[in-house]
């Protein structure tokens, strides 16, 4: 687990290369063992190729980046961990491959020589890696199918700059980062954020998730984006219930012996719901010997608690409990440093809970955590994607089954039939009708906080930025939206949050639920093996820890995850979070005035109380801090 930077600039070019100084201090936390830069003359351009190390795996000075092949025809900078790197060294010493370290990156490295861009789909692991070869005068960037390692990228004049997270951009750039106003209106709105290669800054980009791009060393041209690995929802019919429950089963107790590899002290965030239960169980399975050491938020005295399943879990395992506490106060006094660590601004303050979640981990001197995020977006959690479902129903002539199926979702907790009704009909509906709904829902696209005519000129797209799964899948709704949750829309900004708070800290966390074996077998599935008839989310998933997880937590019928009592902590620190807002940020389009009068209707009790007040405060400060 590191970070890692760099550039391409043009020989003839007069402008100076990047500060790659100040750029590496901005990733000093991912990667606190080593660092590395090393300049390079290929072809017409100058490469900067520029690492910070977090040693996970091979621990010695053999592991150090920037790596080159001993022949010198390919350099590498690389953050992430390759879990099957001992199957593919073995495989490679057969092709005729020599290794000098332990290292998974020179493994990494030797895969790339040995099949280029082919060796993608064969990694079992978490990547952004960049590789320099001298033969063919190329850089080719390369992001993991999950999004799981950050990629950022910006053009610059003659120049082409890449980092692992937005503040390191920032140093590399001569130029002064300005705002994306779309994106900021798309969050301000709509809450939406993560979802497509634009960040907030103008001109600075997500790699995809999936994707890679190529530099040309002789021209400077720098490829499109291409995609390397797309789901696929093809259904399969050859598999029962039982069948596939013990599949998925073998598969993912697999995926955990694989992320246990590690040279350094490792653990497990366990927040007490069945995914990260899952996990812990699914730990001490494989290893019966192995101390686990579990990291728990938890929500003392609030409904929002999991304790009593954290205990349940941890007394089950025997695994050693450390819980953090948090208080409003402790978010205030912590608010900023957790954004500056986000980069960009985020979803709510459950980010916070993780974020202290990853500290404790570190003060308690492990390393590696693995956590069980993704499985929602595999298995058709959350509320069980009723629209999508009954749709899916519907398409294949079985209205009977889903009205029946509505009814029976509705008796979960937290769920009403008019509630699936409606996400029934925003699933079927599109364009200009969809708009309206969500205007009768109360949902607006121009707050009296936004001055409509400054965002009018600069010709900002207004309507919710809804992004749609194929609609040549019919009668497989659900798993076409969990494809598109897992690359583009959802989980992408749930693994940001966990990538740059985990690497605050310097702890490296692994997700052994997102390997593109599990996913390609989950998605295969048909749509009852994942929602039951009965509305029971992560059906085949249930199914298949049996006998690891403990039924009463498999039974569960709620989801609380890392949910924190954000309006009771917002509204209890009201005084700070006004000065906040008041403080002039000199943006034309926010209307600072407004939103304070916002604010003080909802502390008074005059205005429903919204995840609003969080995305203001949030990217006051963010902007404040970073832009402004």
């Amino acid at each position: 687990m590191c970070g890692i930077l760099g550039g391409v600039w043009q020989r003839a070019c007069s402008a100076s290369p990047p500060r790659f100084e100040e750029a590496i201090e901005a990733l000093r936390f991912r990667g606190p063992d080593d660092s590395g830069v090393e300049h390079i003359e290929c072809a017409a351009s100058w490469v900067a190729l520029g690492h910070t190390r977090l040693s996970v795996i091979d621990l010695t000075s053999a592991g150090h980046q920037p790596m080159s092949l001993a022949d010198g025809h390919y350099s590498i900078v690389f953050n992430g961990e390759i879990y099957n790197y001992l199957e593919l060294r073995r495989e490679l010493t057969g092709l005729g491959h020599a290794f000098s370290s332990n290292s998974d990156t020179e493994v990494l490295l030797a895969a790339w020589r040995q099949w280029g861009r082919d060796c993608l789909p064969r990694l079992l692991g978490m990547f952004a890696f960049v590789v320099l070869d001298r033969e063919s005068r190329t850089l080719t960037c390369v992001r993991d199918a999950f999004g799981i390692k950050p990629f950022f990228y910006a053009r610059e004049g003659a120049r082409f700059l890449f980092a692992s997270e937005i503040p390191a951009i920032k140093a590399l750039k001569q130029q002064r980062v300005e705002l994306d106003w779309q994106r900021a209106y798309d969050y301000l709105v709509h809450g939406d954020y993560d979802s497509g290669p634009r960040t907030f800054l103008d001109g600075v980009f997500h790699l995809q998730p999936g994707h890679l791009l190529e530099v040309d060393l002789t021209s400077g041209d720098v490829s499109e984006p291409s995609s390397w690995w797309r789901p696929s929802i093809q259904e399969r019919t050859d598999l029962s219930f039982e069948q596939a429950a013990e599949l998925v089963r073998h598969r993912f107790l697999e995926n955990v012996r694989l992320h246990l590899r590690s040279d350094v002290p490792l653990g497990a965030a366990l927040s007490g719901g069945i995914d990260s239960s899952a996990v812990v169980c699914a730990m001490r399975f494989v290893a019966p010997e192995l101390p686990i050491n579990t990291f728990s938020y938890i929500a003392r005295g609030s409904s929002l608690s999991e304790e009593a399943w954290v205990d349940r879990v941890n007394g089950y395992v025997g695994a050693i409990p450390h819980k953090v506490v948090v208080s409003a106060g402790e978010l205030a006094a912590d608010l900023d440093e957790m954004i500056r660590v986000q980069g960009e601004p985020f979803g709510s303050t459950s980010i916070y809970a993780q974020f202290r979640v990853f500290q404790l981990a570190r003060e308690h001197g492990v390393t590696v955590t693995l956590d069980g995020q993704g499985a929602d977006e595999m298995l058709a959690g959350y509320n069980g994607y009723p629209g999508q479902r009954v749709r899916s129903l519907v398409e294949k002539g079985n209205l009977a089954e889903a009205w029946n199926f509505l009814g029976e979702w509705a008796d979960w907790p937290g769920r009403n039939r008019l509630a699936g009704i409606k996400r029934a009909v925003a699933e079927m509906t599109q364009g200009q009708l969809y708009d309206v709904l969500r205007r009768l829902n109360g949902m607006q696209d121009m707050p009296a906080w936004l001055n409509a005519g400054v965002l009018e000129e600069r010709g900002i797209i207004r309507r919710y930025p809804r992004q749609r799964s194929n609609e040549n899948e019919v009668g497989r709704r659900v798993v076409a939206e969990l494809a598109l949750s897992l690359t583009r829309r959802g989980l992408p900004a749930l693994l940001r949050h966990g990538d740059r708070n985990s690497m605050r800290f310097s702890v490296e966390s692994r997700v052994p639920f997102l390997t593109l074996d599990m996913v390609e077998l989950l998605l295969s599935l048909p749509e009852s093996y994942l929602i039951s008839a009965k509305g029971e989310t992560k059906h085949v998933f249930r199914a298949a820890m049996r006998g690891i997880v403990p039924d009463d937590v498999l039974d569960r019928r709620d989801k609380i995850g890392f949910a924190t009592p954000e309006q009771e902590w917002l509204l209890s620190m009201s005084d700070t979070a006004r000065g906040w807002l008041k403080e002039d940020i000199h943006l034309p389009f926010f209307n600072q005035q407004e939103v304070v009068k916002a604010f003080d209707r909802i502390v008074a009790g005059k205005q429903q109380f919204s995840w609003q007040v969080w995305r203001w405060i949030n990217f006051s400060r963010w902007y404040a801090n970073f832009v402004a």
